[in-house]
């Protein structure tokens, strides 16, 4: 086993070989946004820009990592809604025609800023090279299947992939137990399917955790989960170090907390790498900059302006006007990324030096979670930030080693017992950027469909073909209206309208085949319609949500 895994307990070096370790954790998660009903949908392209500019990059990557003899052992959560869409046909063929326009746009790019804006010609090359390379992998390298490429990295030891609530539903808002237990275990059997094995450890949605959350996930065979480091710094009794060591939960189920250090660095608006001056600008856009005949042929039908991703200016400033941004420089922004690896790993020695003297002793473990889409979509260096940062953790020092957390837990060191405190990595650490006067409305309706459905699911003991379709459309309907996604986005005040239609809309659908299957009037052909629309977890067995 690689990291940790050969290290016993009663290896006295263990406690002498490094100052501390490292676990970088990333969450990969998107809403299941999936629209055949349209020959193009502009909430596809949040799927679609983080296949270009987060997943790909990732697994290159990772791929070169291993190439190089340096195993950057790192834990990644790959949500079951981001697996089926990963794995969706429609998706595929539509990410492929999304690709192939933006390569031909770069390749125009390329003509008009060699004529009127040399000054971007270098951004222009990176882009035309990327892009091209991008289509030659997802359809040569990967068949356009990039859950086979995760897949890889983790039989050959280089990631621990993780899993996450069945549709990222807010565990501790879910009403009923048996719509609880079912978050997990479709999860877990969902992980299986893809990854043919079965997940150690779960990333709760938002990190949200209240009492009794792991037994639901000591009965799907987990090991541990990621939390908040609230859970563990407010837990009973105190944390003897802190967030930096798990906790075990008392029925054996371990946390990993959150390190608020390492948070601020890469996530704080004011001091975090992302915002340095040499970094790509994420908000100015060709979509938005150059004239609109000129883009037409790369916009959807309704030739409306959008992010395309092709975007040529640097951060310049943090107050600096969008009109006063000056033109990206690749190679500087791949050096600063260099520096800030450096500057990363020198603050985790000093921090785990710091921590080990604190301690005792004890080597502490530094657990930073991320979402993974930061990497990449939000800040454009990002994963070059994780290459060079591994590269340096492996060749360059051997005083903190990056571990998983199953590599940590299979040291078999002791680890403290005690009662996490309810949580999760929301404003002030608890639950109301999902529960508040703007999204109070959707839990009577969530609720009353909870309780529906373990009504149906005992009800149908021996359903016939066609009940059955319909109670595990049931389901899928359910746990579509369940994500926490449509709360988070309503209260973060972005599409707003269409977080709210899909949640009403997963709702209507649930009502509507509820009601036909208790009044034995199930119209086929409307059941045939909604099937194909909502296509997630076609393994699903309603029987999960029994009682």
């Amino acid at each position: 086993m690689p990291g940790l895994s050969n290290i016993m307990l009663n290896n006295p070096a263990f406690y002498s070989m490094t100052y501390g370790y490292f676990s970088l954790i990333l969450h990969a998660h998107l809403p299941f946004v999936r629209h055949p009903e349209y020959p193009e949908f502009l909430e596809e392209d949040w799927f679609f820009e983080a296949v270009t500019e987060v997943y790909i990059p990732l697994i290159v990557i990772l791929e070169r990592l291993d190439e190089a003899g340096a195993k950057p052992r790192l834990a990644m959560n790959i949500s079951p809604p981001l697996c089926e869409m990963l794995a969706d046909g429609l998706l595929q063929e539509r990410y492929t025609r999304h690709l192939e326009n933006l390569i031909a746009l770069a390749r125009k790019e390329r003509e008009r800023v060699a004529k009127d804006d040399p000054e971007f010609t270098e951004v222009v090359e990176m882009y035309v090279e990327v892009l091209e390379d991008s289509l030659e992998l997802w359809n040569v390298r990967y068949g356009r299947n990039l859950i086979s490429a995760f897949r890889m990295l983790q039989d050959r030891g280089v990631i621990e992939i993780i899993t996450c609530c069945a549709t990222h539903g807010f565990l501790p808002l879910i009403s009923t137990v048996e719509a609880k237990r079912a978050q997990v275990q479709i999860a877990v059997r969902n992980y299986e399917k893809h990854f043919g094995r079965r997940p150690r450890g779960i990333w709760l949605a938002e990190c949200a955790y209240e009492p009794g959350i792991e037994s639901y996930l000591k009965d799907a065979g987990l090991e541990y989960f990621v939390g908040d480091s609230h859970a563990i710094l407010y837990g009973e009794p105190r944390p003897r170090y802190g967030v930096h060591a798990p906790i075990r939960c008392p029925n054996g189920v371990a946390v990993f907390a959150r390190d608020v250090e390492t948070s601020e660095q890469v996530w704080s608006a004011e001091v975090g790498y992302p915002g340095h001056p040499a970094y790509r600008e994420f908000y100015r856009d060709v979509g938005w900059d150059l004239p609109l005949d000129y883009l037409k042929p790369h916009l959807h039908a309704d030739g409306n302006r959008r992010h395309l991703g092709l975007k040529y200016f640097r951060i310049t400033g943090r107050e600096a006007p969008q009109n006063t941004k000056l033109p990206y420089d690749p190679k500087r922004a791949t050096q600063m990324a260099a520096d800030h690896a450096t500057h990363f790993l020198h603050k985790r020695i000093e921090q785990a030096k710091q921590l080990r003297s604190t301690y005792s002793g004890h080597p502490p473990l530094v657990t930073s979670p991320y979402d993974a889409e930061l990497y990449g979509h939000w800040w454009f260096e990002g994963p070059q930030f994780i290459d060079y940062l591994f590269r340096q953790i492996h060749f360059d020092q051997d005083e903190i080693e990056a571990v998983t957390p199953g590599d940590f837990l299979d040291t078999g060191m002791p680890i403290q017992v005690l009662e996490p405190s309810a949580s999760s990595w929301g404003e002030n650490g608890y639950y109301k950027v999902w529960l508040n006067e703007g999204t109070s409305w959707m839990y009577e309706y969530a609720h009353d469909a909870e309780r529906r459905m373990t009504e149906l699911a005992n009800r149908f003991e021996h359903p016939d073909e066609l009940e059955y379709r319909v109670l595990n459309q049931c389901a899928r309907e359910l746990l579509l209206a369940q994500s926490s996604d449509w709360a988070f986005q309503i209260y973060q005040g972005t599409t707003v309208q269409y977080s709210s239609k899909r949640f009403q809309s997963h709702i209507h659908r649930f009502g509507l085949l509820a009601d036909a299957l208790e009044n034995s009037e199930v119209n086929p052909d409307l059941l045939y319609e909604i099937e194909a629309r909502d296509t997630i977890f076609q393994e699903i067995d309603y029987k999960i949500f029994r009682s």
